[in-house]
């Protein structure tokens, strides 16, 4: 007899859903046969040597159906394989679960806003929320497990943002030195699962009701230190992938019993017999008082301070050989934030960054490079943020020279000797350093593949 995923969901969980879901149910427990639907994200902070950004560009030629409650998302097909694609390491898109680009657009960032990502891994959330703000203001990108604050770094720098600082806090230990600081915060809370039971069925497994009130005493835990890092006028935004009300609904009931500060604007469920996705929660929360406009964001909030002559002239004597004047003027790649010497390396900080000392930091904003000796060795992340545009030298690869690349082979190259940035269809992916007609491969050990 041939069995069915709903089979092996759990029995008190179905029974429920029976009782949430009504007549409804039946419809619930069939989607579970259907194949999940996969998506992607297209980048707007990525361009190419033409001047375009990807999200102009790449959809034309890629994607299939939007998703209707994201912009730049798209449904694909999984024979399309694009995590295989080298657009892919390049930081051209992000593959996420379509539901799950919910919360990043209800929160709604601006450019020149303080953000916190408060639970932040793998970086889903934290890139969508870097794609609004345009490179301009504050991202701060939270995640307390020291292994998904590795992968939420490194989707960080694979998606070019210069914007963000990544750190690797307990929320509570954060509350002190952020009290009232942030403009909008996204608390995407560690939840039992439940909505994502199609995609990961090692969630099923784990799943019991006694998780479920483990999970939503914690998830109190987070939404009160993020209410007290929240200013006047800020916005949270609270999602789960459960259905369980306890982590939901009820959960949000009793937040605001206890801080009666806030004004629930919106709640809504995704579920997957209804859309293209999968379950997902999300609540829009407001704290009492001055409304944040977009108008006022770039100034009451996070100022936006242009970089100092002295930190552009020491970022230009590193980067002369590399970039063009342009980067360097107004308006160029280097507009607001301010440089400094991290161990061997050199960072641009966001503009508006606060003192970091006491914090476990991970990624303290852009790694430009790092000084060995008597030279200056540009950075990987450098790399991937900076449009090609700027570059002095540019070596364009096709799809199948890009996979060698990544493979970490040398090539032949007609490009004049020094620091080249090495693209793939017209998109920065690395650097290469080219001497006597040969492009010598400085694509990082750790992510090259085959």
């Amino acid at each position: 007899m041939q069995k069915y995923m709903s089979d092996f969901l759990p029995e008190e969980f179905k029974n429920r859903m029976k009782e949430i879901l009504a007549d409804e149910y039946d419809a619930f427990e069939k989607s579970y046969e259907n194949e999940r639907y996969r998506a992607l994200r297209v980048n707007p902070l990525k361009r190419n040597i033409n001047g375009k950004s990807a999200s102009e560009e790449y959809p034309e030629k890629n994607c299939r159906e939007p998703v209707e409650w994201a912009l730049n998302g798209y449904y694909y097909d999984e024979a399309s394989r694009p995590g295989m694609h080298p657009l892919h390491e390049a930081g051209v898109y992000y593959i996420q679960e379509p539901s799950a680009m919910l919360p990043a657009e209800l929160l709604d960032a601006k450019p020149g806003e303080r953000i916190l990502d408060l639970c932040a891994a793998p970086g889903g959330k934290s890139t969508q929320i870097a794609a609004h703000m345009q490179g301009q203001g504050l991202l701060i990108s939270n995640e307390i497990n020291p292994s998904r604050a590795k992968i939420l770094s490194e989707n960080i720098e694979r998606m070019g943002i210069k914007n963000s600082i990544v750190i690797s806090e307990s929320p509570a230990s954060l509350v002190n030195r952020f009290e009232g600081y942030f403009d909008r915060i996204m608390v995407d809370a560690p939840c039992s699962g439940e909505g994502m039971f199609r995609k990961n069925e090692e969630a099923v497994n784990e799943w019991s009701p006694e998780n479920v009130i483990a999970c939503a005493e914690r998830q109190a835990q987070i939404l009160d230190c993020a209410a007290a890092m929240l200013k006047s006028g800020g916005k949270i935004v609270y999602s789960t992938c459960t259905f369980a009300p306890e982590e939901n609904e009820e959960g949000i009931k009793c937040f605001l019993s206890r801080n009666p500060d806030f004004t629930l604007i919106s709640q809504q469920r995704l579920w997957p017999h209804k859309i293209k996705g999968e379950g997902h929660f999300a609540a829009v929360l407001v704290k009492n008082g001055q409304n944040i406009t977009s108008a006022d964001a770039g100034n009451s909030t996070c100022s936006q301070v242009p970089t100092s002559m002295s930190d552009l002239k020491k970022i230009r004597s590193y980067l002369v050989d590399i970039l063009k004047d342009e980067a360097f003027e107004e308006g160029g790649f280097f507009g607001y934030g301010k440089l400094i010497d991290f161990g061997q390396s050199v960072y641009f900080l966001p503009s508006g960054s606060p003192a970091l000392s006491g914090i476990k930091v991970l990624r303290p904003g852009l790694c430009l490079g790092t000084l060995k000796k008597d030279r200056f060795e540009p950075a990987h992340s450098l790399a991937l943020a900076i449009d090609p545009a700027f570059a002095l030298r540019t070596e364009n690869l096709d799809e199948k020279e890009s996979a060698d690349y990544i493979k970490g082979l040398t090539r032949p190259t007609k490009t004049r000797s020094g620091w080249t940035l090495v693209c793939t269809e017209g998109y920065s992916l690395g650097w290469g350093k080219s001497a006597g007609g040969t492009l010598k491969n400085h694509y990082p050990k750790g992510l090259r593949k085959g």
